[in-house]
């Protein structure tokens, strides 16, 4: 058999400069995808006088907000009008400390927040946001159930993927690479999924029930992290998928070689 080269030296740690990239990627995805499941700004809303409108309104708004009777049109109304902020797992208005409908309007102010329950998850939505007897809306229903389990299904890919990188690394093996590659191509396209379901309900939603004249909507940078996470999903599982297979057929061209 004939000795390593310098060449293949270099190919060597050409493919290990591309798995090191491959897992860095990984890993930042990993961080922005946990980081925009758990925050609240994935779509926000900025009002004028948010302390005007509860003061308005009375405690009712914040009080029906927080309900766990509140319907779509209520806590979306509440959006409107309280400087809102809507994530994957929870909904938040801003308002004064103490508002009371006999008191001037505050600067002081304060978020609550209500989380979604697991059954507000996956409960119908309607084709007039909170009326039970419209029927149901089965676009804006099952959009709304795909951007709650994408992320998860998401990251358990890229999870399940570090692990089968993690045994490739014990085996001295750069071929199982290839599998976490897929997987990462897999967790891309759930992220992306993600991004075009939410985008999508957001614009149902406000056909149903379009933004007043003095409140105006943007995706916040929730959702930019998210959008981030998967073009960083497809680069890392080209890097795994790139350098398992040309590993593998440089070494079975170097083999037929030495053989030779």
């Amino acid at each position: 058999l004939f000795p390593y080269s310098s060449k293949d030296t270099m190919m060597d740690n050409r493919f290990a400069t591309a798995l090191v990239i491959a897992c860095v990627l990984s890993l930042i995805s990993t961080i922005y995808m946990a980081a925009s499941i758990g925050t609240d700004f994935w779509y926000e809303y900025h009002t004028l006088s948010p302390a005007e409108n509860v003061s308005e309104a009375g405690r009712s708004i914040w009080e029906e907000f927080i309900s766990e009777e509140a319907d779509e049109n209520t806590y979306t109304y509440a959006l409107f009008r309280c400087n809102g902020t809507v994530g994957l797992w929870r909904r938040c208005i801003t308002i004064p400390k103490n508002s009371h409908w006999y008191s001037p309007p505050e600067t002081d102010m304060t978020t609550n927040c209500i989380s979604f329950s697991l059954s507000d998850q996956f409960m119908e939505k309607y084709i007039e946001p909170g009326n039970h007897n419209s029927g149901t809306d089965l676009n804006r229903t099952y959009l709304w159930r795909l951007q709650f389990l994408l992320p998860f299904v998401s990251l358990g890919l890229m999870c399940f993927g570090a692990l089968i990188g993690l045994c490739a690394c014990a085996c001295r093996s750069l071929y199982p690479a290839i599998a976490t590659g897929v997987l990462h191509f897999l967790a891309g396209l759930c992220t992306l999924g993600l991004v075009g379901c939410y985008v999508a309900g957001i614009e149902l939603l406000h056909q149903k029930l379009p933004l007043p004249a003095d409140v105006r909507g943007e995706f916040g940078w929730s959702f930019c992290l998210a959008c981030v996470s998967a073009p960083l999903q497809f680069m890392a599982a080209a890097l795994f998928i790139w350098a398992a297979r040309t590993n593998r057929k440089e070494f079975t061209l170097l083999k037929a070689y030495r053989v030779a």
